[in-house]
């Protein structure tokens, strides 16, 4: 890890202490039932934040192997927490033990190899071709289109979009080779700390909310102040990335749009199912997809417009 990755991860020990502290005092000093419950669920995000900034520090300590295999492990449950709140069927299993076992380390390996144009196509192409042939020889058609959806939107969501973060490192940016971990860094940075801010503005000041059905917490006060701070965050760290301090905002700003819309889409699947969160690996974030249900639409926007407007 280079000087400046241990200058943003000391950084962002430092805000986890001082967020650890207060969260700390606000425990001692709610009275409330919806005050505790409040500061409890604050608490717990904090201490599953010190885990994941522990797991993204290591893998950016052992480079690009490491880092693609934990976007790999990533998407592995990811895919398992979608495919297991949408039931399928026995004609399916096929499809299915293809998408885990073929398509999702064929995507990383891709990346590994720096073969990009076939990354950019596996999945949306030949996997999207050859799933629904895999379960129409089990004979099965009830529900056919919408089980060969279920599985074709799962594969996107959670390996194809998700991948589009560690293929950041394929970028070959002029005068800034060999530093794509740090356009992953400004990525995982600027669409976690939207979602953080977004959860602290609203439960300030939140009082009209957005979609109340899909996303009861969601608020337009919450949205707008968390939004805008993020992108401030994100026109800060500039000096990382290759872009001016306008064009690091703007790229901030579409990362906070496109991971409020891919939010509050993975929300409303999970209202349709009857679920409140993906799953219970993270303490106070639900499951994995919980987490990174931001970067499925975040991830593809920021990698193909760092892509076409400064790669040559």
């Amino acid at each position: 890890m280079d000087s400046t990755l241990l200058t943003l991860f000391g950084g962002l020990v430092v805000l986890l202490t001082l967020a650890s502290v207060i969260g700390r005092v606000l425990g001692q000093r709610a009275t409330t039932a919806d005050g505790r419950a409040t500061v409890e669920n604050l608490n717990a995000r904090i201490r599953a934040w010190w885990g994941m900034v522990a797991i993204f520090a290591i893998a950016f300590v052992f480079g690009r192997t490491v880092t693609l295999v934990l976007f790999t492990l990533t998407s592995f449950y990811c895919l398992r927490e979608f495919i297991s709140l949408t039931p399928t069927r026995p004609a399916d299993h096929t499809a299915l033990a293809f998408a885990f076992y073929v398509f999702l380390p064929l995507q990383y390996i891709l990346i590994g190899v720096d073969w990009q144009t076939l990354f950019s196509i596996a999945i949306p192409v030949y996997a999207f071709l050859l799933l629904p042939v895999l379960s129409v020889l089990k004979h099965d058609t009830d529900n056919f289109l919408t089980r060969t959806a279920k599985v074709q939107w799962a594969l996107m969501l959670t390996v194809y979009c998700i991948s589009h973060a560690p293929a950041l490192l394929l970028l070959k940016i002029p005068g800034y080779e060999g530093q794509g971990v740090l356009l992953l860094f400004f990525l995982v940075a600027v669409v976690q700390l939207s979602d953080v801010l977004q959860y602290v503005f609203g439960k300030l000041m939140g009082k009209h909310k957005i979609a109340p059905v899909v996303s009861p917490n969601k608020t337009w006060e919450g949205f707008i102040g968390g939004g805008l701070a993020a992108t401030l965050i994100g026109a800060a760290l500039y000096g990382i990335t290759p872009f001016t301090p306008w064009q690091a905002a703007g790229m901030a700003l579409a990362i906070v749009l496109a991971g409020f819309c891919g939010g509050l889409v993975l929300s409303a699947v999970k209202r349709s199912m009857g679920a409140k969160d993906w799953g219970r690996m993270i303490q106070g974030h639900g499951g994995a997809l919980d987490r990174m249900d931001s970067v499925t639409f975040a991830a593809p926007l920021f990698f193909h417009l760092t892509n076409y407007f400064f790669v040559p």
